[in-house]
């Protein structure tokens, strides 16, 4: 596959829920209660089936990457794609507020790699599915695996809404503390796998790895968990394990 430049995708500041039509009745407007993230998610649901009814066409395994700012997803994706070798087909969405900062470290890795903007000033904490089916419609499924989609830095928002992902993947920095899963336990119950990430940091910290690993079962018992190191390699040939093992299911190999 050709290299291509970074795409930009988008500053609007939506959902894709279209706003409620005002109603008038004889003199004045009528009261009409809307319940508005119920609107929002059933249209965020439609998009979202789009997305993964059109990548189960192409045999596309499709990873919906979450975690806080600074927990190290890009550092995490520059380090797989370093050692994923050419076998495997790779594209890269990018979700952030602002900047291209992250697609343009990726950028180098000769893959496609479009960058979503969510708005300046107080953009979408997350992203929705009809930016994710914008950008899934400007790359050639034909020519792809593996579809990653680094989502907006935040373990709250991104767990709520569906992109059409097969499965959520959420990374922990042992920088972030053992409380984390049990605070903001959504991300760790919708996610199919947890990275413990920058394990090489815990000798330096006042951390408890295994209290981090008893939190995680507690917010989800059945959740996978694996600790990595994009700066020291640990744990990264589980994780590249478990990302050809799910496009080997997708592609019925």
């Amino acid at each position: 596959m050709e290299p291509s430049a970074i795409q930009r995708l988008g500053d609007e500041n939506s959902d894709g829920g279209d706003a409620p039509d005002a109603h008038l009745h004889g003199g004045g407007p009528a009261r009409t209660e809307v319940d508005v993230r119920q609107h929002l998610l059933v249209a965020n649901e439609r998009h979202a089936q789009s997305i993964r009814t059109l990548l189960a066409e192409h045999h596309v395994f499709c990873v919906n990457l979450l975690g806080s700012p600074g927990s190290g997803k890009t550092a995490l994706l520059e380090a797989t794609l370093s050692r994923m070798g050419h076998d495997l087909r790779v594209a890269v969405i990018e979700g952030d507020v602002e900047t291209s900062a992250d697609a343009e470290r990726l950028a180098p890795f000769g893959i496609p790699v479009i960058q979503i903007n969510t708005g300046p000033f107080g953009g979408d904490c997350h992203l929705a599915a009809p930016l994710v089916a914008g950008a899934v419609g400007k790359l050639d499924l034909r020519e792809l695996d593996l579809l990653v989609i680094e989502n907006v830095g935040n373990l709250v928002c991104p767990a709520e809404f569906d992109i059409g992902e097969d499965g959520k993947v959420v990374l922990l920095s042992v920088t972030e503390g053992e409380d984390k899963p049990l605070k903001y336990p959504l991300a760790f119950h919708v996610a199919s796998l947890a990275l413990v990430s920058k394990v090489d940091l815990v000798p330096h910290l006042d951390v408890s790895v295994d209290l981090i690993r008893e939190n995680l079962r507690r917010a989800n018992p059945g959740l996978a968990v694996m600790l990595v190191s994009a700066r020291s390699g640990e744990g990264l040939a589980g994780w590249l394990k478990w990302l050809r093992a799910g496009v080997e299911s997708k592609s019925g190999s």
